[in-house]
């Protein structure tokens, strides 16, 4: 008998694209993040049958706030629909919502809106998080202080205090639009995971793309440094 599959239990994503994909079609770009919203609701419909166990998403970067205002105004109000709206079926499809990143500082009625959402999702068994004014190397400076606070920073330590603590090692790693980096995300957490990249812009991406995905992670050997 050959070798069992892996099974991807942790999966994250940096969804790229929205922009490019509204310029395409002559939309505004505000239309491209809708779109993209869109393209969350139908991945997050799909972790249980898909097995995972955890599916982490990149939503707005530290360095987003580098965009025009009007631009990261119209995406904090998305935020605050998808919110709205989502909490139901995130509670009725037993999804447990966990954000990591500086979510705190963003504004007072959405930090509201996040920790009643986490709350009220607290005993969901598939962990959907999200990434909100998170950047990688800040979370582990954070992390490597609140070690060093306790007076012994090491590897163990340090990953003891990161966002992702409580969270499955990390898998997979994709990035949709064709650009080939990571942009300050996950930096630690992906040290051995498997990377994939594909062309697909956002708002394009499919519950089909992600098991096409899952089935070529299975068929990966994964050696963690070992040969």
């Amino acid at each position: 008998m050959g070798e069992e599959p892996n099974r991807a239990k942790h999966v994250a994503i940096i969804m790229d694209g929205n922009g490019r994909w509204a310029k395409k079609r002559g939309l505004p770009r505000a239309m491209g993040h809708q779109r993209g919203v869109e393209a969350v609701r139908k991945l997050v419909r799909s972790v249980e049958p898909m097995g995972l166990d955890c599916l982490t998403l990149y939503a707005f970067s530290s360095e987003n706030w580098k965009r025009s205002e009007d631009e990261v105004d119209g995406l904090m109000n998305l935020m605050r629909k998808f919110i709205k709206s989502d909490l139901p079926e995130f509670i009725s499809n037993d999804v447990r919502l966990k954000i990591i990143g500086n979510w705190q500082s963003l504004a007072p009625d959405i930090v509201e809106m996040l920790e009643d959402a986490i709350e009220q999702t607290s005993k969901g068994s598939r962990m959907l998080a999200v990434a909100l004014n998170y950047g990688s190397q800040q979370e582990i400076a954070r992390a490597a202080a609140k070690a060093a606070a306790i007076g012994e920073v090491t590897e163990a330590t340090i990953a003891a205090h990161l966002d992702t603590a409580d969270m499955p090692p990390l898998d997979l790693l994709i990035r949709t639009s064709g650009e080939v980096r990571l942009s300050n995300f996950l930096l630690w957490q992906s040290a051995y995971a498997e990377m994939l990249f594909v062309d697909t812009l956002w708002p394009d991406f499919t519950p089909e793309i992600l098991q096409a995905a899952l089935d070529d992670f299975a068929m990966r050997e994964r050696r963690f440094g070992g040969r």
